[in-house]
């Protein structure tokens, strides 16, 4: 079964935004933005079946459900539905699948019909902790930022706009090749790659995104950027967090900057660890309050 997929378009986030309000989500893909920013990557569609807004990614490999069908419910004939539209396009029904799904959401899908595994998950911290920084559970981001600030002149942190584009790019390069020098895995230099097609893509459409950006700038250059977004009244995601490596204690500076500047939320989603164990030590050591997991969900074949 092949439908009749749109193209997704800028035009579309009122809609998508309507239908991402029927649940409170706690995973950084259910978000406009998190979904908008992957068109460099991926041919990026999406229909209404069965009263269910259906997001799908395809590339060369094939085609998925990048979340969980949007709705208030959905049935077992949706589900179906669902994957027989992928089944249309990949050549190996076995790869059609959905990725991103809550843990709230496994109860649609019934073992014996479907497989289920764990992806990963996303570190949610409370702002007012990472605000504040204090007691020991924080002493070395405590004097990380402390350090950064007695040493370092002409600091200035300020919200984002349209004219340092350019700049912020520039500095992802930079961070990015310093990266690769110290992590040579061919996985994780591959997220690099990708991680820069998205950021382009919000920054080249940020002025219609409901994001946060911030940067800062020392003796007039920008050595640091941030990028966030709403998931609801309560979370706010972090979605970038790039600086000039040479500046010691620069990254705890600019997220406890914006973790103090958002009071209106409550958490902060850091994402996901990427699979990779010094990432995972660095999301651990801001001491998350929840590890919200997210699941890949197949059929099962028997």
């Amino acid at each position: 079964m092949k439908a009749a997929l749109r193209e997704l378009r800028l035009k579309d986030k009122g809609l998508f935004e309507r239908y991402l309000r029927f649940a409170e989500h706690e995973l950084s893909v259910y978000a406009f933005e998190n979904i908008y920013i992957w068109k460099g990557l991926f041919e990026i569609r999406w229909a209404l079946i069965d009263g269910a807004l259906c997001v799908f990614f395809r590339d060369s490999i094939g085609c998925f459900l990048y979340l969980s069908p949007l709705c208030r419910a959905v049935e077992p004939a949706g589900l179906q539905k669902i994957f027989s539209v992928m089944d249309g396009y990949n050549k190996n029904p076995a790869f059609s699948h959905i990725e991103n799904i809550e843990e709230t959401d496994l109860i649609l899908f019934p073992a014996g019909t479907y497989c289920i595994k764990e992806k990963g998950v996303e570190f949610i911290c409370k702002r007012t902790d990472l605000a504040g920084l204090k007691g020991d559970a924080f002493k070395s981001k405590r004097w990380a930022v402390n350090y950064f600030a007695s040493h370092t002149d002409k600091v200035e942190y300020l919200a984002y706009a349209g004219e340092l584009e350019d700049a912020c790019l520039c500095l992802y390069e930079k961070w990015a090749r310093d990266r690769r020098q110290d992590y040579a895995d061919p996985l994780y230099c591959e997220m690099l790659k990708n991680n820069y097609s998205a950021l382009r893509m919000l920054l080249k459409d940020y002025r219609h995104f409901k994001c946060v950006g911030r940067v800062v700038k020392i003796g007039g250059r920008i050595e640091a950027f941030t990028f966030a977004f709403p998931l609801n009244q309560k979370i706010l995601c972090i979605a970038y967090e790039i600086t000039n490596l040479n500046y010691k204690g620069l990254a705890q500076f600019i997220f406890r900057q914006l973790c103090q500047e958002l009071r209106e939320y409550e958490y902060i989603n850091i994402m996901d660890d990427s699979g990779l164990e010094n990432l995972r030590r660095v999301k651990f050591s801001y001491r998350p309050l929840r590890c919200a997991p997210s699941f890949i969900v197949t059929r099962y074949h028997g």
